[in-house]
């Protein structure tokens, strides 16, 4: 009995030691990566077998209406099937295809592929650039994260981190939008135009010296729809945009399509990896754990330790050796040693450390900066240079996003007359002098794409009050204000970031709107709170603009409803669908857009879907422009080479193609002249090279003066930005 109760009393000693010892021990993290895979491929696999089954259960039921059927009706049907059958047809591929996710050999790449290397076309920037120096830029707020995805990833300094910087398997040339190599030495697109094969450069690495790998592409998507975040965007994009994903060893890579597509292998090619090295410790707490951790990149900047001072200011560092800085496209580029983004939360305070060389750049944009804060010493003397470029980037759809989903919203004839209660045509002429000009269309300028003959309601009091009196608004309050005889209020509110110009843009709208009978709500915000809110959809209408990147213009994040709603009903936060806007017609014109084969088709349903737009009136179109105007201090250069004038034209930003470089000669030069009181004499220069003269009036547009703001669009999309308009 003592032996017996001695041998478990040591065993039970053991077991505690060993557990304290355990407790020493800590097991590693891994990234969840290899068990993911093989769930993410059932659950793919289950989700196209119910995609099919529902695709054939609509198809039969639309056949069997289409008999019963007659006129339009009919041929309404037998779009649906067109349609459906398509849909079908893309069921059957992917399911075809295996695994989402899958690895290979090399020896398994087609043989008869024609390769392209995209290395006919001419360079980017200027011979002349220097490296070297610091470009001094502002932010007017400091950014939630430095994050390239997950929550609050989407706000506008996300563009100068990762859009503008990291090098995705295939670039657009920012001159012809032709396809040009990034990771990607040479690409090739199947015969059926569906899947697109790549061969990562064996040069390319990390910032941290690691090599790219095929297999780190497939990495990038599974951080982004993995359950450890919220990105529902990111899930369904992938989900549907992606039809399979494989790595043939270490340096080749394919992408399935769903379907074929105009400019496959870009579509394709906007793909970033992401290194696994990184996210080790990925997983349910990303979110917090690497709030302010900067993934190694493959562009040529980086944020190092040290490099946030929250709150006031993150610069950025040119990478050492980094991998591409004698590649033909970017060997001119990304000149500066540092980028350094100082936090100035009042514009009028940066225009002054501007004017003082603490800043190198500012946009004189808005007109009291043209005409009247530019009126100084150093541009008389021409220590400061201004510019005005014309660029070809298309029209940001800048103005008032309506959420359908709020009350009153919902009702088309209401935000009918909210269109003609907005007067921007007087903010057009009292806050931008006449120098801006109105914009008609979502999605305008894009030169195939975009329907000329839609124009914007113009303001109209009997217009408006006509369209409010049909939603049921008779009546008028002792404050002027239209009401229905329950005691509605016709009151909404619109959300915007605060700033002095915002602010006396909006209280023009809300006094011409009185006239009306409408009262619009000023409900102006800090830029991180506005965005914030906007992305929960808790806005009733929103002040913003987007970017979408050309060459084609993007709907279905926009408007589909599987970013408005989820499964249960309930709106969707954290998704670019700001409309709450779901439509039967929508959708399907949508999902064709996404995955248009040719030209006229996707030519075809954009003009459907302009007119949808318009005839809804749930965006209520602002102002718009075509060229920038820029003030530099003359040591900040501007290419002027043959293949390159200033800049390259399509571009939002010109600071954004990174072409300028620093003189530090010329900048010694500049302030010994200024203390010296010497003058260059004024400098203004015009670039005009790349204006679409038969498209623009007389008289040139003045440019909006503005940093801009990003909302998540994962790298396979077009990417969007968020702009903070100025």
């Amino acid at each position: 009995m003592r032996n017996t109760l001695l041998t478990l009393l040591l065993a039970a000693l053991a077991i505690v030691l060993s557990g304290c010892d355990r407790e020493e021990v800590k097991t590693a993290r891994t990234s969840g990566f290899d068990d993911f895979t093989a769930q993410y491929n059932r659950f793919i696999r289950n989700w196209l077998g119910e995609q099919k089954i529902a695709t054939v259960k609509a198809l039969r039921e639309t056949e069997e209406k289409i008999l019963a059927s007659e006129g339009e009706e009919r041929e309404t049907l037998e779009r649906n099937l067109a349609t459906l059958k398509r849909e079908q047809e893309k069921w059957e591929f992917r399911l075809g295809l295996g695994d989402y996710f899958r690895f290979s050999k090399p020896e398994n790449i087609p043989v008869d592929l024609l390769w392209e290397d995209g290395m006919g076309h001419e360079e980017i920037g200027d011979p002349r650039a220097k490296k070297g120096g610091a470009f001094r830029q502002f932010l007017m707020s400091f950014p939630p994260t430095i994050r390239p995805f997950g929550d609050n990833s989407n706000n506008g300094f996300r563009g100068y981190l990762y859009d503008e910087i990291d090098v995705p398997l295939v670039v657009l040339h920012p001159k012809t939008t032709a396809m040009i190599p990034g990771l990607a030495k040479r690409w090739a697109v199947s015969p059926d135009g569906r899947t697109v094969y790549f061969e990562i450069d064996e040069t390319a690495r990390y910032s941290d010296g690691v090599p790219v790998r095929a297999e780190d592409f497939l990495f990038n998507i599974y951080v982004r729809i993995s359950d450890d975040i919220v990105n529902p965007y990111a899930k369904q994009f992938f989900r549907e945009n992606v039809a399979n994903i494989t790595a043939y060893g270490e340096r080749l890579l394919s992408i399935a399509l769903p379907v074929a597509q105009l400019y496959a292998p870009a579509l394709a090619g906007a793909l970033t990896p992401s290194p696994p090295h990184f996210y080790d410790e990925y997983g349910p707490d990303y979110t917090e754990r690497y709030q302010w951790k900067f993934p190694p990149t493959t562009g040529a900047y980086e944020v190092l330790q040290g490099d946030i001072v929250k709150g006031v200011s993150i610069t950025q560092t040119r990478v050492k050796d980094w991998w591409a800085k004698d590649r033909k496209y970017y060997k001119h580029r990304f000149n500066p040693d540092r980028i350094v983004y100082t936090i100035v939360r009042d514009e009028f305070k940066a225009f002054e450390l501007f004017r003082a060389g603490e800043l190198d750049s500012f946009y004189l944009t808005r007109p009291e900066y043209w005409y009247e804060k530019s009126e100084i010493e150093p541009v008389y003397k021409g220590y400061i240079e201004r510019h005005t470029f014309f660029n070809q980037y298309p029209a940001l759809p800048r103005g008032l996003y309506l959420n359908v989903s709020k009350p009153l919203l919902n009702d088309k004839r209401i935000r009918i007359g909210i269109q003609h209660a907005m007067n921007w045509q007087k903010v057009i002429d009292v806050i931008h002098r006449g120098d801006y000009t109105r914009l008609d269309a979502y999605n305008q300028g894009y030169l195939l794409y975009s329907d000329p003959s839609i124009k914007a309601r113009p303001f109209s009091i009997s217009k408006a009050r006509a369209a409010f009196r049909e939603a049921g608004f008779t009546e008028t309050g002792r404050d002027g204000i239209l009401r229905r005889p329950d005691g509605t209020k016709l009151s909404i509110s619109v959300s915007y970031r605060a700033s002095p110009s915002f602010d006396k843009m909006m209280t023009i709208l809300r006094e011409e709107a009185k006239a009306c009978g409408f009262d619009l709500r000023l409900d102006s915000n800090e830029a991180t709170v506005d965005y914030k809110k906007v992305m929960l959809k808790q806005h009733e209408m929103s002040f913003t603009a987007w970017v979408i990147t050309p060459p084609t213009p993007d709907f279905h994040q926009f408007l589909h409803s599987s970013n408005a709603y989820d499964e249960r009903g309930n709106i969707k936060p954290q998704t670019n669908n700001l409309f709450s806007w779901a439509r039967a017609d929508t959708d399907m014109l949508s999902e064709k857009a996404r995955f248009a084969r040719t030209e006229e088709e996707l030519r075809d349903t954009s003009f459907k879907l302009q007119r949808i737009m318009h005839d809804e009136a749930f965006f209520v179109p602002g102002y718009t422009v075509d060229f920038v105007r820029m003030g530099s201090w003359r040591w900040l250069r501007w290419p002027d080479s043959k293949q390159t004038r200033f800049c390259a034209p399509i571009v939002y930003e010109p600071t954004e193609v990174h072409v300028h470089w620093i003189d530090e000669d010329m900048k010694k030069e500049t302030l010994d002249a200024k203390r010296a009181g010497r003058s260059y004499g004024e400098v203004n220069r015009i670039f005009d090279d790349y204006r679409l003269r038969e498209t623009k009036p007389s008289e040139p547009e003045e440019p909006l003066d503005e940093p801009v703001e990003d909302v998540t669009a994962p790298e396979l999309a077009p990417t969007t930005k968020e702009k903070e308009d100025g």
